[in-house]
């Protein structure tokens, strides 16, 4: 019968992997799917009447909206998750998502309706950023929850997934229709990868029906010990938990906007290279980032994950600087080899991020408080990522104040990494010395 519950539980783990990793990927696609326009298109179609750089900016502000709505998504569904139950929740999130991006493959532009069209693309992105604000935490949570004791970290690493391969979706489909001629690509050809979206929502919600429940939702419900309002226990007795989940995301979500959104842009039209060869390189270095990433979740359960944080942050501090050093030198092979090497560290890193978050948190407010650390993360760093960037290098003419950003980041995720794990060994151990029965 141990045997028999034993192979359940397994056979129910991967589904819910299967499905956190699945409906993570579809919405990532939507999300990148929007960043990658930013810094091809949406520029010239919804902010035309400025010059070209402020159009540049405009589009990656409303890049950034997508970012600063993510809290809300995590604490509106993070209490849904908490109270509702994971499952629900997430069918929910996918919904919206799509919803969202396929209305925007839609939208008129400016020249057709004006100042309508900026204003409706920004409501569109402001929820977009609210469906993704509640979709991470709950896709960590279920794989989580749903993991064997003891491999909670890999497990997770299935939602972790889904951001190379929705990244890797977006610019597939990006790369596909960039090699039509500027007219067709500028009228019609850049919608495409937007309307896809209602087809990739239909996979995503068909595979998550079929997934039970976590074990650990249940037992809550069960123990009627669910919590009352989610956000209000987080916010009274794990705020500086918040806080260092806060930093120990930081660069492991901005690497990617560096890489897929300012170094697009600032390859296009500063270096020299065309959409179409830049988007080549940055579709070679998300594959390398699918194939290496897992590897970060198995590292950081075989050993010490204090050793494995530093083994796997520290090169980052080498190899972002390498990465624009190398697309500097307008050579495709070079970007390409510069860039891949740059989405090794960060994305061995961000395997091992969500498992561990997840274990940070008590059951009853976990989905929450994920999610608010790594939301409020992505509108504090990550969506100013790509502006930052652009404005740093327009004040001092130098790719290197971008690349001192991306080493700033590096450090404080270091620093505030190293903490949450201290935590939560404290945590075990004083949790092992109350199971011990005090000697009479």
């Amino acid at each position: 019968m141990k045997t028999q519950t034993t192979s359940t539980q397994l056979r129910n783990a991967r589904k819910a992997g299967i499905a956190s990793f699945v409906g993570t990927t579809i919405e990532w696609y939507d999300f990148y799917v929007y960043s990658t326009a930013a810094a091809l298109v949406l520029g010239k179609l919804f902010f035309p009447s400025t010059s070209a750089l402020a159009g540049t900016l405009a589009a990656f502000a409303t890049f950034w909206i997508g970012f600063v709505s993510r809290p809300i998504g995590g604490i509106v569904f993070g209490h849904l998750g908490d109270r509702v139950g994971r499952k629900k929740t997430l069918i929910i999130t996918l919904m919206l998502m799509g919803c969202c991006t396929t209305a925007m493959g839609l939208l008129p532009t400016y020249a057709q309706v004006g100042f309508t069209a900026p204003v409706l693309l920004v409501v569109l992105r402001l929820l977009q950023g609210i469906a993704i604000g509640g979709e991470w935490g709950g896709a960590v949570v279920l794989s989580s929850e749903h993991a064997p004791k003891g491999k909670e970290i890999f497990y997770s690493a299935f939602a972790q997934q889904g951001s190379p391969a929705g990244n890797l979706l977006a610019t597939l489909a990006y790369l596909a229709v960039s090699t039509l001629p500027d007219h067709q690509f500028m009228t019609w050809g850049w919608r495409i990868p937007f309307l896809l979206s209602a087809f990739l929502v239909g996979v995503g919600i068909f595979v998550r029906l079929s997934v039970e429940e976590s074990p650990a939702m249940q037992a809550i419900k069960e123990s009627k010990k669910i919590a009352t309002l989610p956000i209000a226990e987080v916010l009274r007795d794990y705020k500086a938990l918040v806080a260092m989940g806060v930093g120990a995301c930081v660069i492991a979500i901005s690497v990617t906007y560096f890489k897929t959104t300012f170094a697009l842009s600032w390859a296009v039209t500063s270096i020299g290279f065309d959409r179409t060869q830049f988007l080549s390189v940055i579709t070679a270095a998300i594959i390398v980032q699918l194939i290496v990433q897992p590897f970060g979740a198995v590292l950081a359960t075989k050993i010490d994950l204090k050793k494995a944080i530093l083994y796997m942050l520290l090169p980052e501090i080498v190899t972002l600087p390498l990465m624009f050093s190398l697309i500097a030198t307008r050579s495709t092979p070079l970007a390409m080899i510069g860039m891949s090497l740059a989405s090794i560290p960060a994305a061995l890193y961000y395997a091992s991020m969500a498992g561990i978050l997840a274990k940070s948190f008590p059951v009853q407010i976990r989905y929450t408080g994920i999610s608010l650390a790594y939301q409020i993360c992505g509108a504090l760093f990550a969506g100013t990522t790509p502006i930052l960037g652009q404005y740093l290098l327009n004040a001092t003419g130098t790719i290197v104040s971008v690349i001192a950003l991306g080493i700033m980041h590096v450090l404080i995720t270091l620093a505030c990494a190293l903490m949450l794990v201290a935590r939560i060994e404290g945590h075990s151990i004083q949790t092992a010395q109350d199971a011990v029965p005090a000697r009479l």
